[in-house]
C-alpha cells in the first residue's frame, strides 16, 4: 500500500509494514513478531510502552518496577500472574543497568524494546551497548517512536539519533488525530508475522492510512520540524525568564519540541491555579507546551505575556500561603494517576 512504501522511503533500513489503530495495539504487535521470530519470551525496554500485557507484566513480581519507566504506580490488575519475570525493565542512558538486564534475562532475550528520547538524548556510549547488546544476544531491536516520530525530523527520531531499529512503531504524529499506527521494520523478524495470528477486522479502513499519508506529505512540504524546535525553545525560555523573575522555583524536562515543566514544591495545587489563570486569559495551558504547526510566533508571545502575569500572582500567593485558598475546584492529579 502507498502508507508501507512512503514510511519505507523515509526509513530505507525496513523492509516491511504492517497497520493498526493506536499505539498500545501496535507495541503489541511488535513485542509478538520479535516473539514469534525469535521463539524467547523475554523482553527487555526502557520507557513508557503502553496499558498491554507484555509491558505492565514488570509491575507483577516487583511492584514499582515501572517508577522509574516515566509513569509510576500502573497496576499489573488483569495481567496473568504467568508472565512474571517476561518484562525487565532497564534505565534510559545507563549501560550497567542495560548489562544487568541482559544478564537476566540470559538465553531467554526475545527483543529490546526503547523510547528513541524522552527528557534528555541518549549517549553513545549507550546507543553502542544498545546494539552490541541485541547483535551478541540476536534479539531484535524495538523503537517505539509513537511519541516521538514526526517531531524533530521527517520520520522517526532514531534517523536524527543514530539508533539502528530492527523494528519501530509509530502512531500519535503519524495520524494527526486519526487513528492509525504502523509497524515498519527488516524482513529478517517482519516476515514471522506470517507465523503469528495478528489481525482485526478494522484495521481494513482506510481513513486512517489516507490521513498518515496527507500527514507526512504535508509534514515534509512545510518543513514543520524546524518550526516545531523553535517554537517550543522560545516556550522554554519563557518559562525560565517568568520563574526567575517572580522567585518560583520550577524544573523544565522533556525534549524539544515536547517539553513540560514542574513547580518544585506543591505542583499539584500550583499548577491547578496556573491552568485556572491562563484559561481567565484565553489560553488552555498546563504543564505541557507540545507544538503544532498552525501555532505561531505571535500567539506564543501573547502566551508568554500571560505567563508572565499568572507567574506573578501565583508568586505572592506562595508568599501568603494562600494558593489552595484561590483555586476554584481541586487540584489536579498527574498523569495517570486518575486510573489508578
Amino acid at each position: 500500500m502507498a502508507l508501507a512504501e512512503k514510511l519505507i522511503e523515509l526509513h530505507p533500513w525496513a523492509e516491511m509494514a504492517r497497520f493498526a489503530r493506536g499505539g498500545g495495539e501496535a507495541m503489541s504487535i511488535a513485542v509478538r513478531i520479535a516473539r514469534a521470530a525469535t521463539k524467547k519470551d523475554t523482553v527487555l525496554f526502557c520507557g513508557y510502552h503502553g496499558w498491554c500485557d507484555w509491558y505492565l507484566a514488570a509491575n507483577l513480581g516487583k511492584k514499582d518496577a515501572l517508577d522509574g519507566q516515566w509513569i509510576a504506580g500502573l497496576s499489573p490488575n488483569g495481567v496473568p500472574k504467568g508472565l512474571t519475570g517476561t518484562a525487565i525493565p532497564f534505565h534510559y542512558n545507563d549501560v550497567a543497568d542495560l548489562a544487568a538486564a541482559v544478564r537476566q534475562a540470559g538465553d531467554d532475550l526475545a527483543a529490546i524494546v526503547m523510547e528513541p528520547i524522552r527528557n534528555f538524548e541518549p549517549t553513545r556510549e549507550f546507543i553502542d551497548a544498545v546494539h552490541a547488546a541485541a547483535a551478541e544476544k540476536h534479539a531484535p531491536l524495538v523503537i517505539d517512536e509513537i511519541t516521538a516520530a514526526f517531531r524533530i525530523c521527517n520520520g522517526g527520531a532514531h534517523l536524527k539519533l543514530g539508533l539502528r531499529p530492527d523494528i519501530a512503531v509509530f502512531s500519535k504524529a503519524l495520524g494527526n488525530g486519526f487513528p492509525i499506527s504502523a509497524i515498519i521494520g527488516r524482513k529478517w523478524v517482519m516476515e514471522h508475522a506470517q507465523e503469528a495470528f495478528i489481525t482485526s477486522t478494522a484495521w481494513t479502513e482506510r481513513t486512517g492510512p489516507a490521513a498518515a499519508l496527507a500527514t507526512i506529505e504535508k509534514f515534509i512540504r512545510v518543513d514543520a520540524a524546524p518550526h516545531l524546535l523553535a517554537l517550543s525553545g522560545r516556550v522554554w525560555a519563557i518559562w525560565e525568564a517568568a520563574a526567575a523573575k517572580h522567585g518560583l522555583t520550577i524544573r523544565i524536562g522533556g525534549f524539544k519540541p515536547l517539553i513540560h515543566f514542574n513547580f518544585a514544591d506543591d505542583h499539584a495545587v500550583r499548577i491547578s491555579y496556573f491552568t485556572q489563570e491562563m484559561l481567565q486569559r484565553g489560553f488552555l495551558a498546563c504543564a505541557l507546551f507540545y507544538p503544532m504547526y498552525a501555532h505561531t510566533f505571535d500567539q506564543v508571545e501573547r502566551y508568554g505575556r500571560a505567563v508572565d502575569e499568572v507567574f506573578a500572582q501565583l508568586a505572592a500567593l506562595v508568599k501568603a500561603g494562600a494558593v489552595k485558598d484561590h483555586l476554584e475546584g481541586l487540584p489536579a492529579v498527574s498523569g495517570f494517576g486518575r486510573l489508578n
